[in-house]
């Protein structure tokens, strides 16, 4: 993982903050595949995620599509007039912030530090959050820059 700066991770964590609060969303899994299906009006366009190719999909590990649909939320949000209003375009040229935000809308950081802090396992956070452990354990590693 590319060193990524902690105040522009700190800026995606306020805007996935108004997200979830916009969509009444306090507890995981996050319903990403509804929030591609039914967005808030003048938010992005929505996603018949039916339609997509199997090919799209990554199935690496069981909750690999899930992470797959999250990264195509986070484009949709970033090119979405909701995501340039927050300067968030300019992701788009950086994969790797792009990636961190699609962790950073699955698993924000506050429902992780809710969890008890014996349970910061990547694991645990994969199981809670449903997403890849190696997904989780990269949340986990961005959230200790935080400290």
């Amino acid at each position: 993982m590319a060193e990524l700066p902690i105040e522009e991770l700190k800026r995606l964590e306020a805007v996935t903050a108004e997200l979830m609060q916009a969509f009444d969303i306090s507890a995981p899994p996050i319903p990403v595949e509804l929030m591609l299906q039914r967005p808030k009006d003048d938010m992005w366009e929505q996603v018949d995620v039916s339609q997509l190719s199997g090919t799209f999909l990554t199935v690496s590990d069981y909750y690999s599509p899930r992470m797959s649909l999250a990264r195509l939320l986070a484009r949709h949000i970033i090119w979405s007039e909701w995501g340039q209003a927050r300067d968030l375009k300019r992701l788009s040229a950086n994969e790797d912030l792009l990636r961190a935000f699609a962790r950073i809308l699955v698993m924000p950081a506050n429902m992780v530090e809710a969890m008890n802090k014996s349970a910061h396992t990547s694991t645990a956070v994969s199981l809670r959050f449903e997403v890849p452990e190696n997904d989780a354990q990269t949340r986990l590693d961005e959230l200790l820059l935080y400290e």
